[in-house]
This record gives structure tokens, sequence and C-alpha cells, in this order.
């Protein structure tokens, strides 16, 4: 009787053969980036300036006393549990960041998307170890708010959305619309239970993230303003990435908060 050989899985069969694929032509190169940290030229419109001070000062008293306490309590977690949550949260994201990549028509970053997603969930064990990352395949970030940008929409004037912080009105749509639309479906329970999860932790991940930029802009006369114009400002170069389809970090490694 012939010895048959063990089959190969399927998942890493997919895994290994996407990795193959970027890693022959897709990964980007530092030589192939551009500048990322020039100033890309905004505006700011704030016509609701008063009302959207109201706001932010309830939005401060949350994040004073209930969302920068935990987050500061989660820095003090080891090291390799806080990369763990955050590459779990950055994996989940991917199918909306793959959405949008083709929403502005860029292929090669859909396709970096797409497979950083399917070996990472696979090889990565749900996310929580960034393989594609230490192979150099790059993440990318995209939202709503970037592919409005990208068509060219106007941003439109400043809305200080309660728990959610300042944005222009197209972003703030963008961030609406991220709501609504949900790539893993509503059907099963251990989706719903990520889906939990990433939420939670989506909100002290980030916020711990910000902490370093908002400790320093508070010191300004003005927080709400210096908060406002460093959100404009990183948006704006968030947009122009999108345009340049740039593969990686691109413009948002020099703003004053990453976009995680």
């Amino acid at each position: 009787m012939p010895i048959l050989k063990p089959a190969v899985p399927c998942n890493r069969f997919v895994a290994v053969s996407v990795m193959a694929l970027l890693a022959s032509g897709c990964a980007t190169s530092p030589s192939t980036r551009p500048t990322a940290c020039e100033p890309v030229e905004y505006r700011i419109h704030d016509p609701a300036q008063s009302l959207n001070r109201g706001i932010f000062a309830f939005n401060r008293t949350v994040d004073d006393y209930a969302v920068a306490p935990v987050a500061r309590g989660y820095r003090h977690l080891p090291e390799v549990f806080q990369s763990g949550v955050h590459n779990f949260i950055a994996n989940f994201g991917e199918p909306k960041v793959f959405i949008n990549d083709l929403l502005q028509g860029n292929g090669r970053r859909s396709l970096n998307t797409l497979g950083r997603f399917l070996i990472n969930t696979t090889v990565g064990v749900v996310g929580l170890v960034d393989v594609t990352g230490k192979l150099g395949i790059e993440r990318h970030k995209a939202d709503f708010g970037q592919t409005f940008g990208v068509w060219n929409i106007a941003d439109g004037p400043i809305v200080e959305l309660p728990l959610f912080g300042s944005a222009n009105l197209r972003d703030a749509t963008g961030k609406v619309l991220s709501f609504a639309v949900d790539p893993f479906g509503d059907n099963s329970d251990t989706v719903q239970a990520l889906s939990t999860l990433n939420t939670v932790g989506g909100i002290v991940d980030g916020r711990a993230r910000q902490l370093p930029a908002t400790d320093k802009l508070r010191q300004s006369p003005d927080y709400y303003e210096a908060l406002r114009d460093t959100t404009a400002a990183k948006r704006a170069a968030f947009v122009e990435e999108g345009r340049s389809g740039t593969v990686g970090d691109g413009a948002t490694e020099c703003s004053a908060f990453n976009n995680d």
C-alpha cells in the first residue's frame, strides 16, 4: 500500500502563497516612500465654535476622569500584551481598510491589505502576532473619511462629536458610515464577541498611544484650538497619503497622532 503524505492545511497554503506574492513585488522599500514629514495645506472652518467648545468640555471631562486614567494604566502593562492587543485591533480593522483601498481605486494597497489579513489571521493567530510586519510587509491605514478626501469631497466645517472628538464634517460622516458597514456580518456570536473586544480594546489602546501627544497639547494656552488644529493637520496628511497610494504608514508617521 502506498504511503500517503499528509495534506498541507488549506489555510497554511493560502497564507504561504499570499506571502510569496507580496514578498516578491508588493512590499514597500524605504527608498520608494515619499517624504512624509512635509507640511500639507489644510484649512480650519469652525463656524459653530461656541457649540463645539461646549461639547469639547464634556468630552474632556469624560476623558480626564474615565478614558485617560484607564489608558495610563494600560501603558504599564507588559509590552508583549500591549502589542498583542494592538495587532489584534489593527487586523480586525483590515477588511474596512481593504474596502476603502478598493473605493480609492488602489489595487496595490488593496492587495497588500488582503495579504496581511489572510496571513495574520491564520499564521498570526487571529492577528495577535503581526507576522507580515516582521517580514517587511507594512501596514497602512484607510477609512471612509480618507476615501471621501481622495474623491475630492470638501472637508466642510469643524464638528466636535460627543465622545469622538474633533473632526471636519467629511470625516464625521465617514465615522458614521464606518459604524454602519460590517464586513463580518452579525450572525455569529463569536464574531460579535470579537467585535466587542475590538471596540473596547481599540478605545483603550488608541487613547494610550495618543497620550504623549495630548499631554503636550494640554500645555498650550488653548487646548481646544491646539487639538482641533493638530487633528486637522493629521487628517490632511492622511488624505494625501491616500492620494499617493503609499503602502506603509506613509504620511501618518509624522503626525502628532498615529492613526491606530
